[in-house]
């Protein structure tokens, strides 16, 4: 992801999803929750992940996913800019929809596991 506005543009491809506002900034949403938030670090954004995944996104890749004591017990990481991670990024996108989407949303998008 090359900044907020082409991370925004990839969630909004995803079924339902649309921009709302997440303590007052815009961010992409579905049934009323947010998948990412541009963040409270320079040059990344908060994206939602399980909290079981965080310590393999930290140890897998550091240069990518990264977290402040603000965001430790929280399940969100930091997400940096213009790392070459962008399929992996998607992906945990994709994840953040699966997990906040309806039953019935996820089947109709096709995705009845998750991806």
């Amino acid at each position: 992801m090359d900044d907020w506005d082409d991370a925004c543009a990839y969630a909004l491809t995803l079924p339902d999803v649309a921009l709302g506002s997440w303590w007052n900034t815009p961010c992409p949403k579905i049934n009323g929750k947010g998948l990412m938030s541009p963040g409270r670090a320079p040059g990344s954004f908060g994206l939602m992940v399980r909290m079981d995944e965080k310590p393999l996104l930290l140890e897998t890749d550091p240069g990518t996913f990264w977290q402040t004591d603000h965001y430790f017990s929280y399940p969100m990481l930091l997400v940096r800019y213009g790392t070459p991670a962008r399929v992996r990024i998607e992906l945990y996108i994709q994840r953040a929809w699966w997990d906040r989407a309806k039953k019935a949303q996820r089947l109709a998008a096709g995705m009845g596991t998750r991806p």
